[in-house]
């Protein structure tokens, strides 16, 4: 699963699935280093690996604290709760086996915070193209001297189990040369936040752009979801037997197809003739989703005829079909010729001499796109054949091929998931991602991710909960204030996500999610406008975390009562009242109990909203800002906006 914009994602993740490797000398572990920010006011662990037996001495502010390293190689000792310090000193660890000790300089003492998500939280402050920049960047990097500010880089790796040591990764000290790199929700959070506060910030920065939740869920956090149980079984088989597995997936993969594709049935369309008067023309590379196809997938078949050029018979050829999403198999004159899944790997394949012909060459791609956008749709990478090893000028591809919508996904009967290959992976993240950040003290986590779990909405409102619970129960600091980003409107979002989103928030303690309805874009997953998300992040952490006395969220809806033809609802989180912003209320439909929704009047009566439709006598349910693309403008005197809402909540 993945966010249906992909050229702004990662342009290569390397699956490194982790193995602890312990050496003699003493290795601290990441996220300590040079320029880090410690968390003020409770204990703070400092770990490692060493030889078994090992004495460890850490000292710092005064303290000097030792430990020996396990059995396992492993070792941790808790330095007592720390003042807040903007002065740089330098933390040292000293093995008893080695003279030298390890020194790590510019170390402040303040608030820190996780970052954590997808490719709105991953999305950096500088340029991304071909993404849209972040709204007025280059006078915010110029601005951004915030030595006080920190961001902690978490190298992007997946693992099939939780790593205890994770190394990589550096602690950056805000700048202009340098904040151009900073996640930039974090960097807005965490500006806002240092000023409110006066005290030093880190951000520890964990994210990968199109992962969905279980990704960053432990296996014992993911034990009320069975549905993930084939996947995470299927990691162990990996680790036990990883030919034997890929087989096995293979096969799968190969059923489903048989199962749920004509194409892959009895009379497959891979083949060199066939009769495709029926099929549609698209040109490509585009998403499929911008060509008139918003919101599918599943499996599409595409399909083209080329003559080689003079001089090119007799030679092997490279068939360079751009990126493609998610998973190709490619066929040429019915042979295959290669198969791959990533949705930004390039596709390269040798197509024998051999198999070619002097004329009427039929390319053959079955893609298979299990979550946002999909088809062959990367521009800036080739897209054209050429002689193989040759200097000839290539010969393009692109332009209209045949296609044909061959089989919507089932979101809960989907294809079986290469763990070799995918980040998406129950476990994954959290395994190589999180768990190696723990048990650093933190105040906090900040969480911009559900574009990924879209097609799951009615999932993801226990999933989001689980995540949640679950790190906090590898913290072991309490119910720390979690924060999260409700999902922007976007074209290919639907409402559901951000009910689900809503509903979590309900279910969960010391949460606070933050709407985006003012600010999203329409034609954009990534929209630019990132420094409210940030400012309203703060907000939330003043309040939640610090415990100032503001209001923090916008108005949530509360309750409902019908008075004849008039539905009027009560919010949490009035402020000191509710507003429209700029002009009558929108937003709200009404519908009765033909539970058919028309356009609404609403008017703001005292601290209740009104809502009216002459089409509807005797109103049962009220819905504001249902919609893919979500609009309303009910506010509260804070300037913060409502989250949209339908009273009519299935179970």
């Amino acid at each position: 699963m993945k966010i249906p914009s992909f050229c702004f994602r990662l342009t290569a993740v390397g699956l490194t699935f982790l193995a602890l490797t312990l050496q003699a000398a003493v290795h601290p572990a990441s996220p300590l280093g040079d320029h880090m920010v410690l968390q003020h006011g409770r204990p703070v662990p400092v770990w490692g690996s060493a030889d078994a037996g090992e004495t460890v001495t850490v000292e710092f502010a005064g303290q000097k604290k030792s430990t020996k390293a396990g059995a396992d190689g492993l070792w941790r000792l808790d330095l007592a709760a720390l003042r807040v310090s903007a002065k740089g000193r330098s933390l040292t660890i000293r093995g008893s086996a080695t003279a030298q000790p390890i020194k790590f300089n510019d170390v402040l003492v303040g608030e820190v915070w996780v970052c954590g998500g997808q490719s709105n939280m991953e999305r950096q402050l500088g340029p991304r193209p071909p993404q849209q920049p972040i709204f007025q960047w280059e006078q915010e990097v110029a601005a951004a001297d915030h030595p006080l500010i920190r961001e902690f880089y978490v190298p992007q790796r997946a693992a099939f189990t939780p790593q205890p040591i994770a190394t990589g990764g550096s602690w950056t000290v805000c700048s202009p040369a340098t904040a151009g790199d900073f996640t930039a929700v974090g960097y807005f959070f965490a500006r806002d936040l240092q000023q409110a506060l006066h005290v030093p910030v880190g951000i520890i920065h964990s994210s990968i752009g199109g992962t969905p939740a279980e990704a960053w869920t432990s296996r014992a956090g993911l034990g009320a979801f069975p549905e993930f149980n084939e996947t995470i079984d299927q990691m162990g088989r990996v680790a036990a037997d990883a030919v034997k597995a890929k087989q096995d997936y293979l096969s799968r993969l190969a059923r489903w197809y048989q199962d749920n594709d004509p194409g892959s049935g009895s009379s497959p369309w891979n083949a060199s003739s066939l009769d495709a008067t029926a099929w549609e023309t698209m040109n490509l590379p585009t998403l499929w989703e911008d060509a008139g196809h918003p919101g599918f997938d599943g499996v599409v078949w595409f399909r083209k005829t080329f003559d080689l050029p003079p001089g090119w018979n007799g030679r092997d050829i490279e068939l360079r079909l751009s990126a493609i999403d998610d998973v190709d198999t490619t066929w040429l004159n019915g042979t295959e010729v290669g198969a791959t899944s990533g949705y930004n790997t390039p596709r390269v394949y040798r197509v024998s001499a051999a198999l070619l012909k002097p004329q009427g060459n039929v390319i053959a791609v079955r893609v298979l796109d299990t979550g946002g956008g999909g088809g062959i749709w990367d521009r800036h990478l080739p897209f054209e054949i050429a002689p193989a090893g040759g200097s000839e000028t290539p010969v393009s591809l692109a332009g209209p091929w045949l296609c044909r919508f061959a089989a919507a996904l089932d979101p809960l009967h989907g294809p079986p998931v290469d763990v070799t290959s995918s980040v998406s992976a129950p476990t994954v993240l959290y395994n190589a991602m999180i768990a190696p950040l723990v048990p650093y003290a933190i105040r906090g986590a900040v969480f911009y991710q559900g574009e990924a779990n879209a097609d799951r909405s009615h999932q993801y409102r226990t999933l989001l909960p689980a995540l949640i619970a679950d790190w906090r129960k590898a913290w072991g600091q309490g119910e720390f204030p979690f924060l999260y980003v409700q999902i922007a409107p976007f074209k290919d979002q639907p409402p559901e996500i951000r009910e689900a989103q809503l509903l979590a928030l309900q279910a969960t303690k010391n949460t606070a999610m933050v709407v985006t309805i003012d600010c999203g874009d329409a034609q954009d997953i990534h929209p630019p406008h990132k420094q409210p998300v940030g400012a309203r992040l703060a907000l939330a952490a003043r309040a939640l975390a610090y415990g100032e006395s503001i209001e923090y969220s916008g108005p949530v809806f509360a309750s409902l009562l019908i008075e004849e033809n008039r539905a009027v609802m009560k919010f949490t989180h009035i402020g000191d009242g509710l507003v429209a912003k700029d002009g009558p209320l929108t937003g709200f439909t009404l519908a009765g109990m033909d539970g058919v929704f028309h356009p609404a009047s609403a008017e703001i009566k005292g601290p209740t909203v009104v809502v009216t439709s002459p089409e509807v006598a005797r109103p049962a349910a009220v819905r504001y800002g249902w919609a893919n693309v979500a609009a309303g403008n009910l506010f509260n005197t804070a300037g913060l906006p409502a989250s949209p809402f339908r009273t009519d909540v299935t179970p």
